[in-house]
């Protein structure tokens, strides 16, 4: 909790006249501190348990906040103002959709808090929102780990069909072939780039998950426990083997032979929790069908993109500029969402998608170029 806040401890001070400007600037803070407290109370509307809990503790820190601002205002509070503008869209995606990604937008939001820079503002707020942006964080986070696999393989899928196949079809069209070649091309390629990453990814899941399953330890070893030797006892090197010191796999062992002893053969496993932690990284990876499908789908909907204007009839230099601005749009697209889900500028991240997409475009255009005048 914040210690308790006075306009005294504000340069300007109880009782002392108060400059319009800075009149402005604390009825704006004061509805900033509003809408952002707002902005919780929505998100925590959505929510339940811990996470509900700990998204209004912050709309009750920012209440404790706009305390300030209005000991400060006084009788000057006036008539209620409303936040600024990226507080406003933010609480408008709250209230409809409360996702990872306003948990995103919240975290950038405590990031830019001005009251490091206000001398009105008290440290402890300025702490107060430091603070804040970490929680934020950790709870965007949470959301990021969940949707973490799934956001990955749409991205990774989706953007190298659009790179591909935008590469592919440039560097065709640039070489002066018809346009129904272009088109074919452009198919194929689609095709061909979605049953490549529709195997590999198969074949990745499925040799990640025959790794992980050689690596488990087999469930039917509890059965050689009444046959080994007590004073042997052969079980401390099988937990040595798992990275525990001499000392603490001879105990571990002991313990293991007098639980069965005590008890059955079943209520003793010498493989410890290595079979449910298993069997969780396995639902963690997923099935190779699935991922295959995943992958298919990603890739097919981002090629698709440089063909539409072949489809749709449009020809040459025409083609080429509808192709590279829907296929530059949905980069910016992507981008963005990157952007916002690490927490970083959506715009960086989006011009950074784009340069990467029609640099390699480009190249492909340029290669297309030269073939064309050899071949002509």
């Amino acid at each position: 909790m914040s210690p308790a806040i006075s306009p005294a401890d504000s340069p300007h001070g109880a009782g002392l006249e108060s400059r319009p400007a800075d009149i402005r600037r604390w009825r704006q803070r004061l509805a900033d501190e509003r809408a952002e407290a707002a902005v919780y109370r929505d998100l925590a509307s959505r929510r339940t348990g811990e996470e509900q809990e700990i998204l209004l503790a912050l709309a009750d820190a920012e209440r404790r906040h706009e305390v300030h601002w209005l000991e400060l205002l006084g009788d000057q509070v006036g008539k209620p103002r409303r936040g600024d503008i990226r507080t406003r869209f933010l609480g408008f995606l709250a209230r409809r959709f409360g996702s990872v990604f306003v948990l995103a937008l919240a975290q950038r939001a405590e990031a830019r808090s001005p009251y490091e820079n206000d001398a009105d503002a008290t440290a402890a707020m300025a702490a107060d929102e430091r603070i804040h942006e970490e929680v934020v964080r950790a709870l965007a986070a949470r959301g990021r780990n969940r949707l973490s696999g799934t956001f990955r393989a749409a991205v990774f899928g989706a953007n190298d069909g659009l790179v591909s196949n935008l590469s592919l079809v440039l560097g065709i069209s640039a070489s002066g072939v018809s346009n129904q070649t272009v088109l074919l091309t452009g198919l194929a390629g689609l095709l061909a780039g979605a049953l490549s990453m529709g195997a590999g990814e198969y074949v990745s899941v499925r040799s990640q998950r025959e790794l992980l399953e050689a690596s488990t330890p087999n469930p039917e070893t509890h059965t050689a426990l009444p046959h080994l030797d007590v004073d042997a006892n052969e079980l401390t090197l099988v937990y040595r083997a798992r990275g525990m010191t001499p000392e603490e796999a001879t105990a571990h062992a002991d313990e293991v032979l007098r639980d069965f002893t005590l008890e059955s053969t079943q209520a003793a496993v010498p493989v410890g929790d290595s079979t449910s932690a298993a069997i969780d990284e396995h639902e963690a990876i997923g099935t190779g069908i699935g991922a295959a499908v995943s992958s298919f789908c990603f890739f097919a909907s981002g090629a698709l993109i440089p063909v539409l204007p072949y489809l749709f009839g449009l020809q040459g230099t025409a083609a080429v500029l509808v192709a590279s601005v829907l296929v530059g749009l949905v980069l910016l697209g992507t981008g963005a969402i990157v952007g916002l889900l690490s927490g970083a500028s959506p715009l960086k991240r989006a011009l950074r998608q784009l340069a990467i997409g029609f640099g390699a475009a480009a190249a492909t255009y340029a290669l297309g170029l030269l073939f064309g005048a050899n071949l002509g």
